[in-house]
């Protein structure tokens, strides 16, 4: 039949008329998915992280029996996410009913419509939720596609089948729905009920991903992997039809980006089921195998890479998976027989974490009912762990009729039995761990595997999962595991299974040998069961006690349901004693808690047991008084503290004194109290005083919690971590933190795949250190710095005084002269507490210590408390000490070898000379250590020394054999120059005679070492004379010819003394020494005349005028050198003095007027060059400014580097100079000044031009400034002579340009400026930023401030009385 002709629209309820679709019809393409309201999920999410060390734990549950007096029972089920209400359907009704109040909210009668018979035979095989268009569609076995308006309560029959349906699957995102035909079709259509195709579901072809042969051999011959060459012989097993319970209908699972869809059907030929997979367009692209046993359940993982279907195997019951191309691609096997059960179906949650298998008994009971159950399962590493399990009994109204995930909150499953009571389970994910805090807690983690407990002993080996240190066997299936909190009792641990027996497991008392054949050792011995009893008095309903609680070892804290939905009720259960007792009644007392709790915490510190309600308020339970109670949680003002939101892990810790609840919540938010410290958690664990993070940022976080406040916790969360911060550390993507070994620096981390990783923490191996060395445990920290490569310096760092007050007791502790030596052969200078291991915050600094060398300090520390305990026993530590400070002591340790070998000890273990030279030449260079011992003008020890080196005898015994038969002092000048120890040489050498003086002298030329030699012969000897003269020669060659005139004049050569002055123009020296000789008066006058002339050569004219007028008596001369120096009031007096004022007429008054008409084009020409470049830095700063601008318009207002285009000229202005110094070399500063000279170019364009327009402004100022003193006299000058219109223009001519410099300083030099001395680098920067952050920096910052410069001379420079 055509599909067209089956498919009839018809309305019941609103009476339009009935409308028939023709083949003629197109269909309409089906619209783009992601609609507001539908459920979407991505084909490839970030992939959920694993569970492997996780347990599942029920939050909370809600049991709803308000629908039980309902006539038929619930057929199928669905989630409303707006509302979170269940739609289900029976076989009179579709209803909506909230399980939160028990309250129906919408009903509808399907009978009354005629669209499901009255005697309740029919059957609803679908039911979807349509959010966009706020209905409810439902699928009848009678063929009937049903659209119910939940807003109008409207009934519409949206087309009809006539054949019947046999299932209806709507795609993820409710664009597209397949239907399944009783013809054995599959009808695909739109969200608006427009057919797209039809296709029978058994289909010959393979499909579009059919495999291709390549035609290599046949199958009999090739490898068959374990199977082995027999599977080539292997008979094809017959077909076997599915198993007689199977309902024979076909099954259809979507994946979860609605690209594809699978379906399961009964092969009408064999009778088997196969699985076939359909595109979104319903074209066939792949056909599974035939395989045997395979049953009707199926569904598609949500992420999209597997195919989950059961099949009965003829020794197992198995989960199986399929790939999209219909090949098996792993399984594992369920806890039941072949023959004890059948699964009905099987449910993914929507993020993939969690399969639920539902199960049915199938033999019955005596009382002939059947057992239902339901299974959580989870995978880690490869392996799939059953979580919990839910038995619900042989009560037929108990037994699940509808099961579901809720598509919004992936943890939260919805069951409907079929005595209509509704059940909502909403879970967490929880690690399991022990709660010790010293050291006989075994950091045990219990992770629970159906009826096994698997338990790792992380304190005795890291053992990664599905493996552990040992596991437990239980009888029925576990679903709590708590362990005991009691001190020096927290290994114990107590688990409740299925059937609601609680065991509890402990330490064997009769402590059995560990030993073991063949050598082998039990690390970690396994708990043995101590006793088992019952929970009395609980619901019927499946996990009846959700929580537990083992506050003492008589003591089980249970968490319940209460008497009202909205309640919850606290269980003081205890233990039945001895095992002979199981079923002896244990519960104590119970209390009432107002309200839906769904996490206890308890801290071991304080005792003190804190609850959490589903809507986020926070609890404190009394319970170690004869009347339990519950309070609200108050901080220490009294005011209530609540979580903002509910959270599903919580712990509690002491910051500032005060007692506060942390809470995570499952959008990675962490919470202490209401405020909010960070919002990228994955996980936390407090262990101690620590708070320990691990982020989405992947870096783990210890934070010390006694030394901050919850204002520096949030700031410590908040902050990206210095170079040293010993509270960050880097880890792995997705790491999250399953525990930290008790007083030990260990913290285990879990990897998205399921690996586990050891990680010493920075933080807490420093606290460790810390503790320990106050505690003067040096030997524990000595070995815990050496395993985790800590700097030994720390030991001494942490707390100076305290060690060289217990020097001694470290000595003794350490007690290896291995270990002292490392610790020395590690000393540096630098104080590690500052540098590499900063203090924390809050925490005390020791007193400093004196300003000596720390290297020094200890060495010698060290060196004197082991000569006073016993120098033999720690000999080679000693010379460690001498060879380990800053300026080594060689010829020391050289020497206590050389007593050694003089006097051996007798003192057994002693080390001998031998054995302490073997391992002076392991700390020191041979080469060193022997021209040190060569040093000691010692040959024994030179001789020992070489005889342990690898010289030659060839090369060194006729040197010493030749020093040998040398005089003393001439024997320790030539080993001093041997080594080139001039000094004490030189020091030799002067002492071996008169006769060796030429050689000294020239030992002292060639190595310059004039002071000293003068030191070492008296002042009035001839060798004093010659080396003062070889002195003044040295330093005349040096251009320091004053010195060597002061030297020649003092050693009596007043004639060399007197060309060394003149040569230097020291003309008053010069002068002296020639009246000392003395000279005759011509020849003083012509050298007053010679040195005057290099004077005014040199611009000193007032010098060279005083020489000239007292000394050569030439009076023009020295007023013509005052006029042309400027010296206007020297010049004037001298002519005075001698009666020349023609002078004045002919000289000084034409050099006034030629004065002032320089001075004048000095100011004109330095004032317009001023204002030129003012005017061409306005033009290339608006040019920057545009073009950043231009910028910020190509890279958005949000681009992080928008400040630093300002900066970026040479890129921004597209300037075609570049950098064209970027090679010179940078050897001398001559050479660098040059290029920075070169950088800053004037050039119209340049790179740098706006920062050598500065520079030469600058420069301008500068200039300008300096003549001011000159320009006073110059105006004095003028106006004594009447030139007041030449004075006046000066002076305003330089008011002017003062003034017009002031005024534009502000415009140059803008004040605010960020000044930037760091290159912005990384990985984050750009050529333009680290162009624009270099340049920044080049800027003339350090150029004199013009506007200072100004305001301090201009009041200086006032207009003059004459003006």
């Amino acid at each position: 039949m055509d599909m067209a002709t089956q498919l009839i629209n018809t309305n019941h309820t609103s009476h339009q008329p009935v409308h028939r679709r023709t083949a003629d019809d197109a269909p309409r393409p089906a619209a783009p998915p992601g609609r507001q309201g539908a459920t979407v999920r991505p084909l490839s999410p970030p992939p959920p992280p694993e569970a492997d060390m996780r347990n599942l734990r029920l939050l909370k549950s809600l049991c709803n029996g308000e629908l039980s007096h309902r006539a038929g029972g619930p057929l199928c089920a669905a989630v409303r996410s707006d509302t979170d209400s269940l739609l289900l359907a029976s076989q009179f009704s579709v209803l909506e009913f909230d399980p939160r109040t028990g309250q129906v909210v919408n009903d509808v009668s399907l009978t009354e419509t005629g669209y499901m018979p009255d005697d309740g035979s029919g059957t609803v095989v679908g039911i979807q939720e349509l959010a966009e268009l706020e209905s409810v569609c439902v699928a009848t076995a009678t063929g009937d596609v049903i659209l119910y308006n939940l807003t109008t309560n409207e009934v519409e029959c949206v087309g009809s089948v006539d054949s019947g349906l046999t299932s209806m699957s709507w795609s993820p995102d409710e664009e597209l729905v397949a239907l399944t035909t009783g013809q054995q079709t599959i009808i695909m259509m739109t969200k608006d009920f427009e057919p797209i195709t039809e296709v029978g579901i058994h289909q010959d072809d393979f499909g579009e991903g059919k495999f291709i042969t390549v035609g290599w051999g046949k199958k009999e011959t090739q490898f068959h992997g374990s199977e082995g060459k027999q599977a080539a012989q292997k008979k094809i097993l017959e077909v076997q039809p599915a198993v007689s319970w199977d309902d024979r209908r076909p099954r259809v699972s979507w994946r979860g980006d609605g690209q594809l869809f699978a379906v399961s059907a009964v092969c009408p030929q064999s009778g088997a089921r196969r699985v076939r997979v359909w595109s979104r367009d319903g074209v066939l692209q792949a056909t599974s195998e035939t395989l045997n046993g395979l049953e009707q359940a199926l569904c598609w993982k949500p992420s999209g890479s597997l195919i989950a279907c059961t099949q009965r195997h003829p020794n197992k019951h198995s989960v199986v998976f399929m790939e999209r191309n219909g090949l098996l691609h792993g399984d594992f096997t369920l806890p039941c027989s072949r023959d004890q059960a059948q699964v009905k179906e099987l449910l993914w949650n929507s993020d993939s974490t969690v399969l639920v298998v539902w199960l049915e008994d199938l033999t019955p009971g005596d009382d002939g009912h059947i057992s239902t159950h339901l299974q959580l399962w989870t995978v880690g590493n490869y392996h799939w762990y059953m979580k919990q399990s839910l038995d619900f009994g042989r009560d037929p109204e108990r037994a699940p009729a509808c099961v579901l995930w809720d598509p919004q909150r992936p943890l939260r499953l919805h069951v409907v039995t079929r005595g209509w009571t509704s059940l909502t389970y909403d879970w967490g994910w929880s690690t399991d761990r022990s709660a010790g805090l010293d050291a006989s807690d075994n950091a045990n983690v219990a992770v629970i595997d159906g009826d096994k407990i698997l338990v790792t002993t992380y304190r005795q080996g890291v053992v990664p999962p599905p493996m552990c240190s040992y596991d437990l066997q239980l009888t029925s299936p576990v679903n709590l595991v708590t362990f005991l909190c009691q001190t020096q009792r927290t290994n114990q641990l107590a688990a409740l299974t299925a059937d609601g027996q609680i065991s509890v497991y402990g330490l064997d008392s009769g402590k059995p040998s560990t030993e073991r054949p063949g050598g082998f050792r039990v690390v970690s011995p396994p708990l043995v069961l101590r006793n088992t009893c019952s929970v009395p008095r609980l619901p019927e309903a499946p996990l009846a006690i959700r929580q537990l609680l083992w506050l003492k070892e008589d003591l089980l804290l249970g968490l319940s349901s209460g008497t009202l939905p909205s309640s919850s009720t606290l269980l003081f259960l205890s233990p039945a004693p001895h095992p002979d007792a199981p079923n002896a009644p244990g519960n104590r007392r119970e209390v009432e808690v107002d309200g839906v709790v769904t996490s206890m915490a308890y801290s071991s510190q304080s005792g003190t047991v804190a609850l959490q309600l589903d809507d986020g308020q926070t609890r404190k339970l009394i319970w170690d008084s004869d009347l339990p109670s519950v309070r609200d949680w108050t901080d220490s003002s009294g005011c209530r503290v609540n979580f903002p939101v509910p959270c599903v892990q919580m712990a509690l810790c002491t910051i500032s004194g005060e007692e506060l609840l942390l809470g995570l919540t499952d959008r990675c938010h962490l919470y202490a109290g209401d405020t909010q410290l960070a919002s990228n958690v994955s996980s936390f664990v407090v262990y101690d005083d620590f708070l320990l993070v691990t982020t989405h940022a992947h870096t783990c976080r210890c934070l010390h919690l006694g030394t901050l406040t919850i204002k520096g916790l949030l700031e410590a969360l908040g902050s990206d971590g210095g170079q040293n911060d010993e509270t960050l550390r880097r880890v792995e993507r997705g790491s999250r933190i399953v525990t930290v070994v008790p007083q030990d620096t260990r913290l285990i981390l879990q990897m998205p795949r399921g690996n586990l990783e050891t990680v010493h923490h920075r933080a807490l191996v420093l606290a460790q250190l810390r503790k320990q060395l106050d505690s003067l445990k040096f030997r524990e920290a000595f070995e815990c710095m050496r395993k985790l490569r800590i700097n030994l310096n720390f030991i001494y760092d942490h707390n100076p005084k305290v060690f060289l007050e217990n020097v001694e007791t470290f000595i003794t502790q350490l007690n290896s002269i291995n270990h002292i030596n490392l610790f020395l052969t590690e000393l540096r200078e630098e104080d590690t507490t500052a540098t590499m291991y900063p203090r924390p915050l809050n925490v005390p600094v020791p007193s400093p210590m004196p300003r000596a060398k720390k290297v020094d300090v200890v060495c010698d520390a060290l060196r004197n408390t082991m000569e006073a305990m016993d120098p033999d026993k720690y000999c080679l530590s000693i010379l460690t000490s001498h060879v380990k400070k800053t300026v080594p002591e060689l010829e020391i340790a050289l020497q206590k070898v050389h007593d050694l070998r003089a006097k051996p000890p007798t003192a057994a273990g002693a080390v001998g000379a031998e054995e302490a030279l073997k391992y002076l030449l392991f700390l020191v260079n041979v080469n060193d250590l022997y021209d040190h011992s060569l040093g000691t003008y010692d040959f024994d020890l030179v001789l020992m020394v070489a005889e342990k080196s690898q010289k030659d005898p060839k090369e060194y015994l006729p040197f010493l054999n030749k020093l040998k038969t040398l005089e003393t002092n001439y024997k320790h000048y030539t080993i001093d120059k041997h080594l080139k120890r001039y000094s004490k040489a030189l020091h030799h050498l002067s002492k071996c005679g008169e006769e060796h003086f030429p050689e000294a002298l020239g030992l002292v030329r060639e190595q310059k070492l004039f002071s000293e030699a003068l030191d070492l012969y008296p002042a009035d000897s001839p060798q004093y004379k010659t080396l003062s003269c070889a002195y003044a020669e040295h330093l005349v060659a040096q251009q320091q010819p004053e010195q060597a005139g002061l030297l020649l004049w003092r050693c009596g050569e007043p004639g060399r003394a007197l060309q060394a002055f003149v040569s230097a123009s020291s003309w008053r020296h010069a002068l002296c020494v020639a009246q000392q000789v003395p000279l005759p008066p011509d020849q003083l006058a012509l050298l007053a005349r010679d040195m005057a002339e290099k004077l005014i050569d040199q611009r000193r004219y007032a010098e060279g005028a005083l020489l000239l007028d007292q000394y050569a008596k030439d009076c023009e001369e020295a007023i013509s050198a005052l006029i042309r120096g400027a010296v206007w009031e020297e010049a004037l007096r001298l002519a005075y003095r001698h009666n020349r004022q023609d002078i004045i007429e002919t000289d000084l008054k034409p050099a006034l007027l030629e004065a002032f008409a320089s001075h004048s084009s000095f100011l004109e020409n330095h004032t317009a060059l001023f204002c030129r470049h003012r005017k061409r830095l306005s033009v290339v700063l608006e040019l920057k400014e545009k073009a950043r601008l231009e910028m910020l318009d190509e890279d958005g207002p949000d681009c992080p580097d928008a400040e630093l285009y300002s900066e970026a000229s040479s890129v921004m202005t597209n300037s075609k100079y570049s950098h064209s110094n970027s090679r010179i070399s940078s050897r001398s500063s001559k050479n660098r000044r040059k290029a920075e000279r070169k950088k800053w170019s004037l050039k119209e364009g340049s790179p740098l031009e706006d920062i050598a327009l500065l520079h030469a402004l600058a420069d301008i100022i500068g200039t300008v400034d300096k003549i001011r003193e000159e320009l006073h006299s110059l105006l004095k000058a003028l106006v004594l002579f009447q030139y007041d219109r030449q004075a006046r223009k000066l002076q305003l001519a330089y008011e002017e340009a003062l003034l017009m410099m002031e005024a534009a300083i502000p415009e140059v030099w803008q004040e605010g400026a960020p000044q930037s001395q760091t290159p912005i680098t990384g990985p984050d920067s750009t050529a333009n930023s680290i162009m624009a952050s270099l340049q920044h920096q080049q800027r003339p910052t350090a150029l004199p401030l013009p506007g200072q410069w100004s305001r301090s001379r201009v009041p200086a420079l006032s207009p003059s009385p004459w003006r």
